[in-house]
């Protein structure tokens, strides 16, 4: 549909039956509960591989030099859409995922678009030392974790929705978005807290920044010593 985009604003705590049906939630994409069993060691123990990145490990490029600026500035470039894209997505899915099947917007064409901007942000994350190895890695760190997740939430939402979701499985891509299924609504109902609350956690993203810089000074200082440096 090609009409101008309405909103209808809810409150979670209000007495309608959508509003009843929202009550049971998947967990927000960040939550590290979300992941199944033994998996949340690998999250864990991926989390503690990039931080020790951060703190031990720099760029081959030292800072001021054009690949270090122009990685840092890409970084920041993918933190702001992640931060973005994932607010624009809980527009569509917030308080939604667990009580209906949301097939248009972003869901039109990507299953998972919260978690794919989620994992531009994670590169973001990485590109602020300036590395392009780095940059990639926390990319497919955050792929690989969040696979582990909709794997799980697919057997999930498959015992709820049935031949509906396995339909959606077999059109719609897990991550990479198929533009040409574009579809919309005219109108959406919106629950501004869901909505207000993506935002605020995505803009966790952007600690990296100062994180990055106070590290980068500390080691240029010789108070934390530099392991290795990687292109």
């Amino acid at each position: 549909m090609s009409g101008s985009l309405g909103l209808t604003l809810a409150h979670p705590s209000g007495k309608t039956g959508r509003s009843m049906r929202m009550s049971t939630l998947l967990r927000d994409p960040l939550d590290v509960g979300a992941i199944p069993g033994g998996r949340k060691t690998v999250f864990l123990i991926a989390v503690l591989l990039v931080g020790a990145v951060f703190v031990v490990g720099a760029s081959r490029w030292p800072e001021g030099h054009l690949v270090h600026e122009s990685f840092e500035r890409l970084g920041v470039g993918l933190i702001f859409i992640c931060i973005f894209g994932r607010t624009w997505c809980s527009l569509y899915i917030g308080g939604r995922k667990n009580s209906e099947l949301v097939t248009t917007g972003p869901y039109s064409v990507c299953r998972n678009p919260l978690y794919a901007f989620s994992i531009l942000g994670a590169a973001g994350v990485g590109a602020q030392l300036g590395s392009i190895t780095i940059t990639a890695a926390a990319g497919m760190i955050a792929w690989v974790v969040f696979l582990m997740v909709v794997i799980q939430e697919e057997k999930h939402l498959i015992s709820v929705h049935g031949d509906a979701y396995r339909d959606y499985l077999k059109r719609v891509p897990r991550f990479l978005p198929r533009l040409s299924r574009w579809r919309n609504v005219d109108v959406i109902e919106v629950l501004l807290p869901r909505v207000t609350m993506t935002f605020v956690d995505s803009c966790v993203f952007l600690l990296a920044m100062p994180i990055a810089e106070a590290f980068e000074y500390l080691q240029d200082s010789g108070v934390i010593p530099v392991l290795f440096r990687l292109p």
